[in-house]
């Protein structure tokens, strides 16, 4: 991106905020809005107009004494890319030793005390003055080998870096940051099985596409709807078994407006009993299924799993209440309404292709949604569990609605790339979960 097209932070965006590795997903949401990064709470307002991928310094404003130590407050000054400059440039570190052999690890190799740094660290606000200090004043830094000295000087930056990148947000970074905090949040969904699925799906600018998920935090329909992309004619109807969807991935696009009307989000069982209005076995199958494996939603208590709440309220199989629009204006219909009506006017045309994402049994909702997808179209169905896919596997064998059936495991290994020291990650995820993969017959 140019200077020319890169657009600038607003109040109501969502941001990520990075230092160094570490990234962290923020709402813009107001001038008072405050960052936590650790001990560092962080004030956002000066952001505001700033284009994405600018650098701030942070600037201590005030110190206080919190539970986990001392609690700092700062302040973002816009600064340059020039005042990042290497550490060891910096200091203008030119020995090192031949080996670590000497080297005797007995917590006596830092003159500087614990109370003498926490006071350096007040005085200056700059890390390379303070990690300046500190190899001054160890015993053992110039006799470290220099690959030693380097992992000497990471650790001190990690921990006193002053800058902050601002960044706008990607699905990558977003899968990422989930995935990173909280993996159940998104189902255990990495970034390399969210590819997989986009590509195994074939979703693109045209034709409709069926997604049902029971909560990734909005990651699936936010890749799913960003793969479709702005001014096609492509259209996915969004399933969930909640009265709310989760949206905070699509909200953090902030994607056009036409492009985030093509993503319908409608509850399950209301929009199956919509199209289904004259004949209800395909519902009734559903809910038949047992209690633990399918969660059906409950109206007078919505889903409260995610951080941001969509407008739209849907309902459950229960009858709805109605909102303070309808009471005023009985003619009016209430958007989930509108909602289902057009989901089912696509469910009546059928669709290109369907994922699945449950954390339940996707047997008995992939028997309700295959009669809605066209013949040869693709069908994709994620889970955490391998036992459910492989008794789905055997069922769809069985009834012969799905050829070229293939279920997978799929496996990343991490690997650290630096000079003569190239090896896997230390600490790496394994498995992030198993696709079910096919096409449907006629």
């Amino acid at each position: 991106m140019t200077a020319l097209t890169t657009p600038n932070i607003q109040l109501g965006d969502y941001i990520v905020i990075q230092r160094q590795k570490y990234t962290k997903l923020q709402k813009f949401g107001s001038l008072d809005t405050t960052a936590t990064l650790g001990k560092e709470t962080l004030e956002l307002k000066s952001l505001l107009d700033h284009p994405y991928g600018s650098t701030f310094k942070m600037c201590v404003k005030e110190t206080k004494a919190g539970k986990r130590g001392a609690q700092r407050q700062h302040t973002l000054e816009l600064c340059s890319e020039t005042e990042l400059g290497s550490t060891r440039e910096n200091l203008g570190i030119s020995s090192s030793g031949a080996d670590n052999r000497d080297i005797c690890d007995n917590g006596e190799a830092q003159a500087l005390k614990s109370s003498d740094i926490e006071q350096l660290r007040e005085a200056c606000n700059e890390s390379s003055k303070i990690i300046e200090k500190l190899v001054e004043n160890s015993k053992t830094f110039h006799n470290r080998t220099e690959y030693s000295q380097e992992k000497y000087l990471l650790k001190k930056e990690k921990k006193y870096f002053e800058f902050v990148q601002i960044r706008q947000p990607t699905i990558r970074l977003m899968a990422d940051i989930f995935y990173r905090q909280d993996a159940d949040k998104v189902m255990g969904i990495r970034v390399d099985t969210l590819s997989q699925i986009i590509s195994y799906s074939g979703v693109c600018g045209f034709g409709n596409y069926l997604l049902y998920e029971s909560g990734t935090n909005g990651l699936l329909p936010a890749a799913m709807i960003n793969a479709i992309g702005a001014d096609t004619e492509g259209t996915l109807v969004h399933m969930h078994p909640g009265n709310v969807a989760q949206k905070q991935a699509l909200l953090a696009l902030k994607l056009p407006f036409e492009q985030q009307q093509r993503c319908i989000s409608v509850n399950l069982y209301s929009v199956l009993r919509e199209f289904y209005q004259n004949g209800t076995a395909a519902v009734d199958a559903v809910e038949a299924s047992p209690k633990e494996e399918v969660n059906e939603p409950e109206t007078d208590q919505p889903d409260t799993s995610t951080d941001e709440q969509s407008e739209t309220t849907e309902p459950s199989t229960k009858k709805p209440k109605l909102d303070g629009e309808t009471q005023s204006n009985p003619r009016t219909p209430p958007r989930w309404q509108l909602e289902n009506k057009r989901a089912a006017s696509l469910m009546h045309a059928k669709f290109d292709s369907l994922v699945m994402s449950a954390k339940e049994h996707p047997s008995s909702i992939l028997q309700a949604l295959i009669p809605l997808i066209r013949p040869s179209r693709p069908i994709v169905i994620f889970s955490t569990c391998k036992e459910l896919l492989l008794e789905t596997y055997m069922e769809l064998k069985s009834t012969a609605k799905v050829t070229n059936l293939h279920l997978t495991s799929n496996w990343l290994r991490m690997y650290q790339i630096l000079p003569n020291r190239t090896h896997p990650e230390v600490n790496m995820s394994g498995n992030s979960g198993y696709l079910l993969t096919g096409y449907t017959l006629q």
